[in-house]
């Protein structure tokens, strides 16, 4: 699941992730990262003649250039991540790579067996893929620009991910887990941040920003994209419909409205249930009688467990389970997700190795 938003900019033939850009002249020219055919180097870009001129050679990937101030020439990063996106077995404590190739943004299905990933194979593309929890059966799923996952279907069978290009309107999918039955959800919104069905799948809600909005909205339709309706909005990142069908669970990872909150569908209305919790997003037990939400730090990682009901919770937050290592709270999307029954974390593990060069100017 993508946390950008997208945020990009676009200068003719030039597009680069708006900090990847930077000034070569003030005013004349912008210098930035470009891939072409798979290599990442720095580009000039002139404003006046909209011309590009390749700046670097080689290998790359080269990015973040910075023009000296003393003129000296200019200063850029060449270096390549790399990761793993791994499970750890809760019961028994051990550790399994499911994926390498800076995999990221892990979902895992309702029933604890399957994961959906990202893997960034080169840096302008993108893969979904599907395993088994210990990394078995693999299957590729898709291939593009910029590819998110969101969640899975109550079936652990059917899972969404979305489609995004330069800034324009997101494509949301839903496919198989053996990347049969592929549909594009017809879309008119902008971007898209999740594709959730309800438990007899006949419904989809959608999560997302108009074109030009700051705001999320909530979205419902069919489960071919047909009738689209917006419900209402600015309640954060929609990921779980409740037991009876009347609620929708909500989470704001930061800013001031940071909490979990549930969306009624039947009110209209965006209701606080834990503000201030930081958390990427909020799930319910198998029994649908309690929340679960974990709460990564520097050190361990603790999944929470508060009673549910109507509406309501019953009683206060409670340790469910206390991880005994840190896992990070996004990483290029989210960076973490655990199974339901607790049985299993999937998390990426981020690397690798970079250098500072200065270009001298001749």
């Amino acid at each position: 699941m993508d946390l950008s938003n997208h945020s990009i900019a676009s200068l003719g033939d030039l597009t680069a992730e708006t900090l990847d850009l930077a000034w070569g002249e003030p005013g004349k020219t912008v210098l930035s990262g470009r891939t072409v055919s798979g290599l990442t180097n720095i580009w000039k870009y002139n404003l006046a003649d909209k011309s590009l001129a390749q700046v670097t050679q080689g290998t790359g990937p080269d990015f973040s250039p910075m023009v000296d101030p003393s003129g000296k020439g200019i200063y850029f990063v060449n270096g390549k991540a790399t990761g793993f996106l791994t499970a750890y077995n809760i019961r028994t404590k051990q550790t399994t790579d499911i994926a390498s190739e800076n995999a990221t943004q892990p979902s895992i299905s309702p029933d604890g067996r399957r994961v959906m990933y990202v893997t960034q194979p080169a840096r302008d593309r993108n893969e979904v893929w599907t395993a088994n929890i210990d990394g078995g059966n693999p299957v590729k799923i898709a291939s593009g620009e910029s590819l998110a996952t969101t969640t899975w279907a109550p079936d652990s069978f059917h899972l969404a991910f979305v489609v995004s290009q330069n800034g324009a309107i997101d494509k949301p999918y839903t496919v198989g887990a053996d990347g049969s039955d592929l549909h594009q959800i017809p879309w008119s919104g902008g971007t898209v941040f999740t594709v959730l069905w309800t438990r007899d799948q006949k419904t989809l809600y959608v999560t997302g920003f108009e074109k030009d909005s700051s705001v999320p909205n909530i979205w419902r339709a069919n489960p071919d994209g047909s009738s689209q309706e917006k419900i209402g909005g600015d309640c954060g990142n929609i990921a779980e419909i409740s037991p009876n069908g009347q609620y929708l669970i909500g989470a704001v990872w930061a800013g001031e409205k940071t909490g979990i909150y549930e969306f009624s569908i039947a009110g209209g209305k965006c209701i606080p249930l834990l503000p201030g919790v930081a958390t990427f997003q909020s799930v319910f037990a198998p029994d649908g009688k309690s929340l679960l939400y974990a709460i990564p730090s520097e050190h361990e990682v603790t999944i929470y467990r508060v009673g549910w009901q109507d509406g309501k919770l019953t009683g206060s937050p409670q340790v469910a389970v206390k991880l005994p290592f840190a896992i990070p709270f996004s990483s290029g999307g989210n960076g973490y997700d655990f199974a339901r029954d607790l049985s299993s974390v999937a998390f990426a593990r981020r690397a690798g190795h970079a250098d500072l060069y200065l270009l001298s100017q001749k």
